[in-house]
């Protein structure tokens, strides 16, 4: 047993004696499928504070020989598959956690000597009894320990990702350090799995990738691992029964995370909430709003109109593709979104290949980092959008005609003022604030149509649902008169009580905005 070679539990118990603590050895489970075959390599990215480490001590407690952990293990979902004690406490483990070499290390190069020299020397000090080759290499080590035990190594490697986040411009080291894992686990025989967490995918210079052995798992495309990710809708309303906690709140602020159709919580988020009994942004305080304002200040390909939108509530499709996986290489938009994508501050739909902001935490983020940059026409749109909300339930059609007037007129750079769908995109922003207490839907099917934008009011608020249709060079009439032909009150089946109708047209030729508000009772 030691610090690299063969650990012990302690630190998945420690996960395992907190005071909540998420059942996730299924994961288990799928490992044990890869041992000794192709698809051995696993590497899985996803944002700070998912639950990395957690998934990787947990791994080390389960396979490694310097511990005993039948007991720990017992009363876990592993515990039921029929293979929980082939792989139990079977395998030379080596648990690499990588931030703490380079946070000693003056270099890249340094810190990969530190690492080969520290593991060198407990795999020596551990097998005394094995002749080593004269030439005591790292890999040659490994592969005459296993020749002469015959017991495979497993490899757990904690952020490996770190030096691509903070050395982002030396390719060189970058290079080398990719360089050294490979030749450490790739076609070596004393490999029987190796799982590797990060917040990046792997690098690719080109259309190769080093270590092109792995099988990678990300937010863009993490089936059939999505469950492993962060909280599924299941458990955190398990964990919103057990703290007394509203699960509908906790969905607002932190569910959003789309992965192959499941609903992913952010964990961190989730855990602090249930803890301190409020809801807050728990995840985001972890780090400040420059993590995402540098790559927003970049404004490729018109980002800041794409941010705004977003912010607004609307979903973009971008290519993931042509990302590099690294903080630095960017040559278009899409590149600098997917990267926001795998930090977690936006979520992506693997069927649509549309972005979004996951949650209202993240918008939040989303709203200080525009704060601070000195957006001040989107922040002015904010700030309207209150009253916008309270002159529509007031039913004051001039107010709410000139408030979405001028939140138009401030924001022509993303909206263009071309078509149904920009003032689509004018009215999310405009009723930005309604977000707060109510549930907004887009394009909601519903009667004979889709309803254009649908507010459900949240269960702890007591005012009136509303419907908004918006017409192009019409009427504000005719946008009511389609809500009641199209029968849109038919999609609001669970909710009972007052319902506005609120119709609001634009004239392309004097450009002015007309709204028709009408109350009825379902």
């Amino acid at each position: 047993m030691g610090i690299y070679l063969n650990p012990n539990h302690v630190e998945f118990q420690d996960a395992v004696n907190s005071d909540i603590y998420i059942d996730k050895t299924e994961l288990i489970a799928y490992t044990n499928q890869k041992i000794r075959t192709s698809d051995k390599n696993i590497c899985v990215s996803r944002p700070r504070r998912f639950g990395k480490s957690m998934a990787a001590n947990m791994l080390v407690a389960y396979y490694s020989r310097g511990c005993d952990s039948k007991e720990l293990f017992a009363g876990f979902k592993i515990a039921q598959c029929p293979d929980f004690e082939k792989h139990l406490n079977q395998y030379n483990v080596i648990h690499l956690n990588v931030p703490p070499f380079m946070d000693e290390a003056e270099n890249v190069q340094e810190m990969v000597q530190f690492i080969k020299d520290d593991i060198t020397e407990e795999l020596l000090n551990s097998f005394p009894d094995v002749q080593m080759p004269s030439r005591k290499t790292l890999d040659k080590v490994l592969a005459t320990i296993f020749n002469a035990t015959k017991i495979p190594f497993i490899f757990i490697i904690d952020e490996w990702d770190c030096i691509f986040r903070e050395h982002k411009e030396d390719k060189t080291a970058q290079k080398a350090y990719l360089k050294f894992l490979r030749n450490l686990l790739k076609n070596q025989p004393y490999v029987a799995l190796v799982y590797m967490t990060g917040i990046l995918p792997i690098k690719k210079y080109g259309d190769h990738s080093a270590l092109n052995m792995f099988d990678e798992f990300s937010m863009t495309d993490a089936e059939p691992l999505e469950e492993f990710t962060g909280f599924t809708e299941n458990e955190v309303n398990m964990l919103c029964k057990d703290h007394g906690m509203d699960f509908t709140e906790t969905k607002k602020w932190y569910d959003g995370y789309s992965l192959s159709q499941l609903s992913i919580y952010n964990p961190k988020s989730v855990v602090e909430a249930m803890m301190r009994k409020k809801f807050n942004n728990y995840w985001t305080k972890t780090e400040t709003y420059e993590s995402i304002r540098t790559y927003i200040e970049m404004n490729y390909d018109g980002l800041r109109d794409t941010i705004i939108s977003l912010i607004a509530g609307e979903r973009k499709k971008i290519d993931t593709t042509t990302f590099t996986n690294d903080m630095v290489t960017f040559e278009i938009q899409d590149d600098v979104l997917t990267l926001l994508i795998h930090l977690g501050y936006l979520a992506y739909d693997s069927d649509t290949k549309e972005i979004f902001i996951p949650n209202y935490e993240i918008r939040e983020q989303f709203i200080s980092t525009v704060r601070v940059l000195g957006w001040n026409d989107v922040m002015k749109s904010l700030q309207l959008s209150e009253k916008l909300l309270q002159a529509t339930l007031a039913m004051d059609e001039e107010k709410a005609a000139e408030i979405v007037e001028q939140v138009h007129r401030e924001n022509t750079s993303i909206l263009q003022y071309n078509n149904e769908n920009s003032l689509s995109c004018v009215l999310s922003l405009a009723y930005y604030s309604a977000k707060k207490d109510y549930t907004m839907y887009r394009e909601l099917p519903s009667g004979d149509g889709f309803a254009d934008l649908v507010f459900v009011p949240r269960r702890a608020c007591q005012a009136s649902a509303f419907i908004v249709e918006l017409k192009w060079d019409k009427s504000a009439e005719t946008a009511i008169d389609q809500i009641k032909q199209k029968k849109y009150v038919d999609c609001l089946k669970d909710y009972s009580g007052e319902i506005l109708l609120v119709g609001i047209n634009y004239n392309k030729d004097d450009k002015q905005h007309t709204c028709k508000i009408e109350k009825i009772t379902k």
